[in-house]
């Protein structure tokens, strides 16, 4: 707070958006500086009326200030006195805030500086940690406390300094704090702020609401505005920010039946009356000798998930300066090679050098056509409907794994043919068998390829596009002994690790056993890993009948291995 000197309660009022400033502009967060006392320390340790009153402070002044202007120099030590002993009886009771260690680790964890700005003494505030289990003052990379030799805040001069010890600019330091003093240092240094406002505190709080960037009533509300702000992994828009991104699409056009959404990875339209167009785009950003093969395979498998027979395909294709054309035509070629083998018709696109990227990026725009009974759309799921997987997880992870990363896996004791075995998994991305198939069947209720982020984001993202809670059996997720092998030499898990290839199907019960052996005779295997449950959201797991937790991943498990990422897609 500016607590520390000064005083404030209240709860919490409504503020700006947490995905841009208040100008509509967006912001980036490399470090957090947060105010101690009453924002990440419990409000209320410190008698602020009390503290004044027993050494003559007027109410309105910051008391530190007032005692620079006591000329009385044995007035001053006494004072000072005073309010150190407050301080340090204040410290040893403190109480981490509501929220602040879960604030602490997360940033933490994604490795974001944060320091502390306080008109304490560096020894209160030592003390007062001492009682925040699972925070230590090395977690903060600068304490700026009144012992230095620093002008306090509201002066600007300790929010440079600790953006200087960070080594962090400070258009992208967010200073969190509750009293006016934090607002104003931060916007004096031309930092980023957040107002931590506990509701409707008197003036002259109504002027750090209005001076802030952010305000928040709680830490748990600023850490959604904190992770707005921080830099992504790489791999795929986190679900929640890409669902809210989704909230501004709104097609005009009534012709759009299926649009953008959680787990859609093609739009289909109805340009023609009982046929209609599917849609999909993916760009292919994986630094690999299999360009071509990804960029017809990876946007057919999507066209092929809403139940359509993909036709057309545009490409654009961007080279890093110092290209050949020889490169070029070479990935042109390709294209065009994959594309008669999955009789899908090249119509054009674009071609171009540039320097925006480094390596070749293939983006593909796939269409196709269904008949309007044909079209799968994932609402249609069922309580009751069987979950189907085909192949195994990470058929896709696997193959690029080995070819990425072979000198990795030599090392950890794969022969050379286990590791060629592992780069044929390549071959078997394409789903585009088994989705025929199952769309003769009108027990299949949807289809979803599994992409960047495993079965784990998979299956996720095929409830969320329902609309429907699911229960899976992990006992039951088949994973080939190769993959397995990999995962364990390189310690990844092959539930999050990118696995186009596998299809997941729901389909009626009474339908199931058919679509089996129909699947089984193209020489697919398909094993039923879950079921379907009612309406609402999240995923059920259970492992040889035992309720355990469906595994999360922040990114897909390739790009923990400092290599190439994943495939994108919506």
């Amino acid at each position: 707070m500016e607590a520390d000197l000064s005083s404030g309660t209240g709860a919490a009022p409504a503020g700006p958006s947490a995905a841009f400033l208040p100008d509509g502009s967006p912001f980036r967060i490399s470090a957090v500086l947060f105010d101690f006392d009453d924002t990440l320390a419990r409000p209320g340790a410190i008698d602020f009326p009390g503290l004044r009153q027993a050494i003559g402070c007027p109410s309105g002044e910051g008391i530190l200030e007032y005692l620079d202007s006591l000329s009385d120099e044995e007035v001053r030590e006494r004072s000072t006195a005073i309010l150190e002993e407050v301080e340090d009886e204040a410290a040893a009771r403190s109480q981490p805030n509501e929220g602040a260690r879960e604030l602490v680790a997360h940033l933490r964890d994604r490795t974001i500086p944060i320091a502390i700005i306080t008109r304490n003494r560096l020894s209160a505030v030592e003390r007062a940690l001492e009682n925040f289990p699972g925070v230590d003052p090395a977690d903060f990379a600068v304490i700026v406390s009144r012992d230095l030799a620093v002008s306090p805040k509201p002066s600007p001069a300790g929010v440079r300094y600790a953006a200087e010890k960070m080594d962090v600019h400070l258009g992208e330091l967010l200073v969190i704090g509750d009293h006016y003093y934090d607002i104003d240092a931060g916007r004096g240094a031309g930092a980023l702020t957040l107002y931590l406002d506990y509701g409707t505190k008197p003036p002259p709080s109504t002027a750090a609401r209005g001076a802030a960037d952010f305000v928040v009533g709680t830490l748990q509300e600023a850490r959604r505005v904190i992770d707005h702000g921080l830099p992504l992994p790489v791999g795929k828009l986190p679900a929640e920010a890409l669902r809210e991104g989704l909230t501004v699409i709104e097609p005009a056009d009534p012709s759009v039946i299926v649009g953008a959404g959680i787990g859609e990875d093609a739009a289909a339209l109805d340009v023609k009356e009982s046929e209609i167009l599917v849609v999909a785009s993916d760009p292919i950003t994986l630094a690999t000798d299999a360009l071509a093969r990804y960029a017809v395979l990876v946007n057919a498998n999507d066209v092929a998930t809403s139940g359509a027979t993909p036709r057309w395909l545009l490409t654009t294709l961007l080279f890093p300066p110092g290209s050949s054309a020889s490169q070029i035509l070479a990935v042109m070629r390709d294209v065009a090679a994959m594309c008669a083998q999955y009789g899908v018709s090249l119509c054009g696109g674009h071609t171009e050098v540039t320097d925006a990227v480094t390596r070749p990026l293939v983006i593909g725009t796939m269409a196709g056509t269904a008949r309007a009974d044909e079209l799968i759309d994932k609402p249609r799921m069922h309580e009751g409907d069987v979950i189907l997987l085909t192949k195994g997880v990470a058929v896709e992870g696997t193959g690029l794994i080995a070819h990425e990363f072979g000198s990795r896996l030599a090392q950890a004791g794969m022969s050379g043919e286990e590791i060629a075995e592992c780069g044929r998994f390549l071959d078997r991305v394409s789903i585009l068998d088994e989705a025929r198939i199952a769309r003769s069947f009108r027990g299949v209720t949807a289809l979803h390829d599994v992409t960047e982020g495993g079965l784990a984001t998979a299956v996720a993202e095929l409830g969320a596009a329902a609309g429907r809670r699911l229960r899976l059996d992990l006992s039951r997720i088949p994973v080939y002994p190769q993959t397995a092998r990999i995962c364990a030499a390189l310690g990844i898990d092959p539930l999050g690790l990118i696995g186009s290839g596998s299809l997941l199907i729901t389909c009626s019960p009474e339908d199931v056993g058919p679509l089996e052996e129909a699947i089984a005779a193209e020489g697919v295997e398909v094993t039923a890993i879950g079921d379907v449950l009612g309406p609402g959201s999240g995923v059920e797991a259970m492992r040889d009948g035992v309720a355990v937790e469906w595994p999360h991943f922040e990114r897909d498990e390739v790009s923990r291995l400092g290599g190439p990422g994943g495939l994108g897609g919506m």
